[in-house]
């Protein structure tokens, strides 16, 4: 784990925190410091959902530019992979994931949003792809993962004039699922915006962990399929949690007790 990125844990709930003062510019420590992130989330059976936080005062505004500047082809060809490895690493964890969004999520910051299953954002946060105002275009996952939450002329328009998308906006056209009010000067230990996160990852904890991993797997997995393929891998996953204590515990409680009154392990 870096200094810059680390992973604190409490009630179930793990949040991976970006810690590069100012603007946690995404350089080679932070996105390595997601990836090793990410992965401690994932086998972690303590953490049952997480939130992926820049701190009160911004989300993460975008790569550090200084270190592309004088990247040669060659050069970028290599580090791309790590640009694509460490918002895939946070898309694939196998639990609920938000991005809980301050100030501004831009570029790769917005894309680290974008990885997550959720997001939600502080009244004054500004999101964006502001790649083409640098005569390049999104390259961790901007313009796949975006269209693929607006749709393609939204993501066309977003990503064609680099312009930022307020928080309202962002949430009448699908790009947050809730907006916080925020006093100026909360600190992070108060800030709505965390604990509005925490509240929508913890409806999670003590979940069936299984089950929820399953439903996650099967639905972004089968959007990248045609839906007769997409109907198969959802049949097998259906299939493959009858082997688990959770699908036995849940279906006697509800024929026992009645819907929703299930104590699951996450086995």
């Amino acid at each position: 784990m870096s200094e810059v990125v680390r992973l604190e844990v409490a009630d179930g709930i793990g949040v991976i925190r970006l810690d590069r003062p100012p603007m946690n510019a995404l350089n080679d420590e932070v996105q390595h410091g997601l990836i090793a992130a990410s992965k401690e989330a994932t086998e972690r059976k303590d953490v049952a959902a997480v939130v992926v936080y820049g701190g009160a005062k911004v989300f993460a505004a975008g790569a550090d530019i200084k270190q592309m500047v004088d990247m040669s082809y060659t050069d970028m060809a290599d580090h791309s992979l790590l640009l694509q490895d460490f918002t895939r690493a946070l898309a694939r964890i196998p639990k609920p994931t938000v991005a809980a969004i301050t100030g501004y999520a831009l570029g790769g910051g917005c894309e680290v949003a974008l990885a997550c299953d959720f997001r939600i954002a502080a009244r004054g946060a500004r999101l964006g792809q502001p790649e083409i105002l640098l005569g390049i275009i999104p390259g961790a996952g901007g313009t796949q993962r975006l269209a693929r939450l607006v749709g393609p002329a939204r993501a066309k328009d977003i990503i064609f004039t680099g312009r930022f998308v307020d928080a309202d906006e962002a949430l009448a056209i699908g790009l947050v699922d809730e907006v916080v009010d925020v006093e100026e000067g909360s600190d992070d230990a108060a800030d709505p915006v965390l604990a509005a996160a925490r509240r929508m990852m913890q409806r999670y904890a003590g979940g069936p962990a299984y089950a929820i991993r399953a439903a996650k797997e099967a639905i972004d997995s089968g959007l990248e399929v045609d839906l007769q393929s997409g109907l198969e891998i959802e049949r097998m996953l259906f299939t493959s949690l009858f082997a688990t204590k959770d699908r036995e515990t849940g279906m006697r409680s509800f024929v026992e007790k009645g819907p929703g009154k299930a104590s699951f392990e996450g086995a």
